[in-house]
């Protein structure tokens, strides 16, 4: 018998406040007292880092604020985006035994699959493209990402239906390394809209929606049907809103590590991202790891894994580093989008370098 999932629509909300009823809505799923959940979701102009990544490093602050973009952390993994009104936001959160698939790499495939199918009735060679975005003749038209929390897992998207492209190149500090890799002048250059593809054809946002929903549907072979936002989300909502999400020390968790001179640097980019690490040392010799910080736009699952390996690598010799890397993952439960040990080990490794040539 398909899954059964409820669908609903939150409309146009804050940045914050959508990121708070994301986890409202996986904490409310985890307790079962709403079902598997397809919800979508729209912004005013935002500018959305990933949960691990370095804030000023990602986003122009200034220009936010001269231009009243809000602006917002993720509690995904995943690299620094600008949303508004014209595009559409889509998620699904449900049980881990929902669809039969486990692995968190599979479970990316066959969602951007579905919703590549639902693109496709408009025409558009919407085809995903690993490790989490749909493309549309190499340019992304949705960038995806998730994590379980437990057994819940929440996988969310969006779709690219209209852009002001110098709006989100000034919103965004994209890497020039992330753009030569692909032999791209600017971060427009690296998307597409439907409006572009499909001009005065673009469908509007409810079209577009009943197109998602018969890809997730006929791909994922789920049942689907609307129901009600429960007064316990939103009631949570606003809790992790007040206490949290809404806040700007929790957008700030991460913001310019770099800035003390004392911090060695490292990054790693490799098949599931970048990672940068941020290493200050200790004791007489300098030999022993005081705090390791890690960034970056990769995806870990659960989120909590990142900060969990920073605890365990406090204190450790810089001869047992790579040992204590290898010897956590191997007792730790995590799920990852094609990222690995040896990345994080490379990326300290790099900051550990630093030393070395300043020493």
């Amino acid at each position: 018998m398909p899954a059964a999932f409820r669908i609903i629509d939150t409309g146009v909300r804050e940045g914050r406040a959508n990121i708070a009823f994301d986890a409202a809505l996986i904490e409310e799923r985890q307790a079962e007292r709403v079902p598997d959940t397809i919800r979508f979701l729209s912004f005013p102009p935002t500018a959305l880092i990933g949960q691990h990544q370095d804030l000023s490093r990602e986003i122009d602050l200034d220009y936010c604020a001269k231009h009243r973009i809000g602006t917002v952390r993720r509690i995904t993994g995943g690299g620094a985006i600008y949303l508004d009104e014209g595009q559409l936001g889509w998620e699904l959160v449900f049980h881990r035994a929902s669809l039969g698939i486990a692995a968190l790499p599979d479970i990316a495939r066959e969602i951007c699959n579905a919703a590549a199918a639902g693109l496709q009735a408009f025409g558009v060679d919407a085809k995903f493209r690993p490790r989490n975005d749909i493309e549309v003749g190499g340019r992304k038209i949705s960038g995806t990402g998730g994590f379980y929390d437990g057994d819940v897992l929440i996988y969310q998207g969006t779709v690219l239906v209209d852009l002001n492209p110098q709006r989100m190149v000034n919103a965004l500090r994209v890497p020039q390394g992330k753009l030569a890799k692909r032999e791209l002048d600017s971060a427009a250059q690296r998307v597409v809209t439907l409006k572009e593809l499909l001009g005065p054809n673009t469908p509007d946002l409810e079209l577009i929606k009943i197109a998602l929903l018969k890809g997730f549907k006929d791909v994922l072979g789920i049942d689907a049907e609307y129901g009600a936002i429960t007064a316990a989300e939103e009631d949570r909502a606003q809790q992790y809103y007040d206490e949290e999400i809404g806040t700007d020390d929790f957008l700030r968790e991460i913001d310019n590590p770099a800035a003390d001179d004392k911090v060695l640097t490292g990054t790693h980019t490799g098949a599931g991202g970048t990672i940068d690490a941020f290493v200050k040392l200790e004791g007489p010799t300098q030999s022993v790891l005081q705090r390791v910080l890690i960034s970056g736009d990769f995806f870990v699952t659960p989120p909590r894994v990142v900060f969990d390996l920073e605890s365990a690598l406090q204190g450790v010799r810089l001869d047992e580093v790579e040992p204590a890397i290898e010897q956590f993952f191997d007792e730790t439960e995590v799920d990852t989008l094609s990222v690995s040990p040896a990345d994080f080990k490379a990326s300290i490794a790099n900051a550990l370098q630093q030393e070395a040539a300043n020493g």
